[in-house]
């Protein structure tokens, strides 16, 4: 006869009611409806990963955005004389300084008036 309560089992169910700690009601102490949850929840942290890396890259851009059109320029003009002056910094090391260190952004941007002006 196949056994259903043996240790193996014990040990998985233990394993997940311990994720299912504190969801609310039955989602957390009852097998089937914690399983489905822990699906639910486990497909919406994979997507929502990938969101997040989409909504700071959004952010980023806007706050570059904002701190060239003070220096008189666009973001897309900007980005596109960032890549002529081989200047290879990313997004994220961009807003960082637009927003800790605007002498220094200053200096990037004056760097890429240049070399738009020449070409």
């Amino acid at each position: 006869m196949r056994t259903t309560t043996g240790p193996a089992r014990h040990r998985a169910k233990k394993r997940l009611f311990k994720r299912t700690k504190g969801f609310r009601g039955g989602r957390s102490n009852l097998l089937r409806t914690a399983k489905e949850t822990l699906l639910r929840a486990d497909a919406y942290a994979y997507r929502d990963r990938r969101t997040r890396r989409r909504e700071f890259r959004k952010l980023w851009i806007i706050r570059i955005n904002a701190a060239v059109r003070q220096h008189g320029m666009r973001y897309s003009l900007f980005v596109n004389g960032l890549k002529k002056a081989r200047i290879e910094l990313d997004r994220k090391m961009l807003a960082e300084l637009a927003v800790h260190d605007a002498e220094a952004f200053g200096q990037i941007v004056e760097q890429v008036k240049e070399v738009l002006q020449a070409a």
